[in-house]
């Protein structure tokens, strides 16, 4: 399992790659985000009409490709057939939606994956199975955690395999966080950072959970979460948690 706690200093996860500085969700995004020295990337991961894992946020294509549509109902080839850069600019025109395969298979020995399982509003039964077999294929059981808003698939992730490290996402303030993470097996919490405050960071802690807020590029409120003690801060803009990080440092 991935050590999900940090050591001294807050991880560095650029979130959908540099999401700031590239396509998201894209080679390109990734590659810059490693130059820049992230820990671990965040991304998120859908299914294809001919069941492939395919790797893109929205639910539809319009907003980072040049298609239209669902993604869930379109095959492998057709998506690999857009254009999911061009809408950031002609230098990264051409990029191409990636598989979750083929991602394990560039991150291995690289960084981390912090893999987002998307459901609501189109669901997708089995991804979780597929994104288990696809980790334990490419050997990066200790370099993955698994994400969710949809509590109940990680709640499965874990049951499937309990070598890999999972964590509940939120965007609201819970009653218990703690108690969430637990009744769904999580090894961490995922709070919005406008959410992740001292009390929440000390009772995660306690409980033996990490903490990994989401998703900030300012910098007095990256200087915050570095004071709170948290586990890692994700970034659209992870070159300037970098700077946060070695300044404290």
């Amino acid at each position: 399992m991935w050590q999900h706690r940090s050591e001294g200093r807050p991880r560095v996860f650029g979130h959908r790659g540099a999401m700031g500085h590239a396509p998201e969700n894209t080679f390109a995004s990734f590659d810059r985000a490693v130059e820049i020295g992230v820990d671990a990337i965040e991304l998120d991961v859908h299914l294809t009409a001919d069941g492939e894992v395919v790797v893109i946020h929205d639910h539809e294509l319009l907003r980072t490709t040049d298609g239209q549509g669902i993604v869930g109902e379109k095959t492998l080839a057709e998506l690999k057939a857009l254009d999911a850069g061009a809408h950031f600019g002609a230098e990264v025109a051409g990029q191409r939606i990636p598989t979750l395969g083929e991602v394990l298979a560039w991150a291995g020995g690289k960084c981390v994956l912090d893999i987002e399982i998307k459901g609501g509003p189109w669901p997708y039964p089995g991804l979780d199975a597929l994104v288990v077999n696809l980790i334990r294929q490419h050997e990066m059981v200790d370099q993955t955690i698994v994400i969710s808003f949809d509590h109940p698939t990680v709640a499965r992730v874990k049951a499937l395999a309990a070598e890999i490290a999972t964590g509940t996402l939120w965007s609201c303030r819970p009653l218990d966080p703690v108690a969430v993470a637990q009744a769904a097996g999580a090894d961490a919490i995922l709070p919005f950072w406008a959410y992740c405050d001292a009390e929440t960071v000390e009772r995660a802690h306690a409980a033996g959970l990490s903490v990994h807020p989401w998703a900030t590029s300012e910098p007095a409120v990256i200087s915050h979460l570095i004071e709170l003690g948290v586990d890692s801060i994700c970034s659209n803009h992870p070159d300037r948690v970098v700077k946060a990080v070695r300044r404290t440092s």
